[in-house]
């Protein structure tokens, strides 16, 4: 009779994301680029207990000649399928050298960063199904090639979080009010986040106790989050400076050319007219609608009336406070105690002071107030939403995009 020969048995080694999503406290680092393109917010946290510590943010500006081809992509027109494809691997080799130089500017060793959450840098958005080639067809396209990123930072990276929601029947955006549960919800106040990036967007948190049923819980409160885009942010407010400045400037610093003007009613009331202000969210918008095609129209409407630089651009600038407004008017289900600002708006005084009078009684405040720079905020949010793709948790919010379900958002790449 043969023998039989025993073997010992081998215990499983835990699949490195295993380990690393067990791992507490946790070190991410998020990374954003949004529409206006003008760099690479960079913010690296520390995940402990429940909690999140801010260790490192900054905001790496694209080399010039990189941030003209990224336009470029933007137009159909010039958004070549080579340009685009090249554009990817040099937009991930861009990420990857900002979080180096975060990293090593704030005396944080690259090896101790556990995971990165890119959003990269979206291209083109068109979240609206189509019928086309036998399917129902709606995209999001964000290029930064992750694994770019992790090759060259050696670190675990989440990105392309937009197309799982879209692959939902979601709009695909916007996807930070998963963070701003997170962040801010209220036990007893109504709070209004609003973004002002290139394009605005507000969550709306309704006033129902700490987002976790207590701190060991796997799922996030979301009942009654409401968020979409409100129309522009700076977005046309940077293409006019650019525009009647010979490109000399590419915002308008602190306001003060929208400062030194007046704004013309009946001017504002045309652009108030536009249809993205009366449909109901869930709803998007982007360069599509708003972009340079539609800031172009308007300057030369202004040049038609007779107005003054300072006068258009403090007319672009009423048009994002006054579609902010409106929007809370029309659409969140009850007025808000708080409205907490950020993005890059957050740092317009003459825009933040024509938002508080159009939103009085709502106290008008920044994140900065509450801890947190307005301008880190969009990037810590990315942080937070890698962290829950990591730990396996849906992180979508199906009442603020539209999606049939709730469900894990973005791609893995292992170092």
């Amino acid at each position: 009779m043969a023998s039989v020969r025993k073997t010992r048995r081998v215990a499983a080694l835990p699949h490195p994301l295993a380990r690393l999503s067990a791992k507490d406290p946790l070190r991410v680092a998020g990374l954003m680029s949004g529409t206006s393109a003008d760099g690479i917010d960079v913010a690296i946290v520390d995940f402990e207990r429940g909690g999140l510590t801010v260790l490192a943010f900054e905001t790496v500006s694209y080399r010039p000649a990189l941030r003209r081809a990224i336009f470029d992509a933007f137009d159909p027109a010039t958004g070549r399928v080579d340009l685009i494809c090249r554009l990817n691997v040099a937009v991930g080799e861009a990420f990857a050298a900002a979080v180096r130089r975060t990293a090593d500017r704030a005396g944080i060793p690259l090896a101790s960063i556990d995971l990165i959450g890119s959003h990269g840098q979206t291209i083109h958005h068109l979240p609206n199904a189509r019928r086309q080639w036998g399917a129902r067809v709606a995209s999001t396209l964000q290029i930064g090639e992750p694994g770019v990123i992790a090759e060259r930072t050696g670190i675990t990276t989440v990105a392309d979080f937009r197309p799982r929601d879209v692959a939902a029947g979601g709009q695909g955006a916007p996807l930070v009010p998963y963070a701003d549960v997170v962040l801010y919800r209220h036990a007893t106040k109504a709070r209004a986040i609003q973004n002002i990036g290139g394009i605005a967007n507000v969550t709306y948190l309704p006033p129902n106790g700490p987002p976790y049923g207590g701190t060991t819980s796997a799922a996030l409160r979301v009942e009654g989050v409401l968020a979409f885009d409100t129309g522009p942010g700076n977005m046309v407010i940077d293409r006019l400076v650019s525009s009647l400045t010979g490109g000399r400037r590419t915002y308008d610093r602190d306001g003060r050319l929208a400062r030194r003007g007046r704004v013309h009613a009946a001017l504002l009331g045309e652009l108030m007219r536009h249809p993205y202000f009366r449909r109901r969210p869930p709803k998007t918008t982007g360069r599509e609608e708003f972009g340079a095609v539609y800031a172009d129209r308007l300057r030369k409407r202004g040049l038609k009336l007779g107005l003054a630089d300072a006068d258009l651009v403090a007319t672009a600038t009423a048009l994002t406070a006054r579609s902010i407004a409106d929007a809370y008017r029309r659409f969140l289900p009850a007025p808000v105690d708080e409205v907490i600002l950020c993005g890059g708006g957050a740092r317009n005084p003459t825009l933040a002071g024509m938002l508080a009078g159009q939103l009085a009684p709502a106290a008008v405040m920044t994140t900065d107030d509450l801890g947190l720079s307005a301008d880190a905020k969009e990037a810590v949010s990315f942080a937070i939403l890698a962290r829950e793709t990591l730990r396996g948790r849906a992180n979508n919010v199906p009442s603020a995009t539209g999606a049939r379900r709730a469900v894990i958002l973005g791609k893995i790449v292992l170092a």
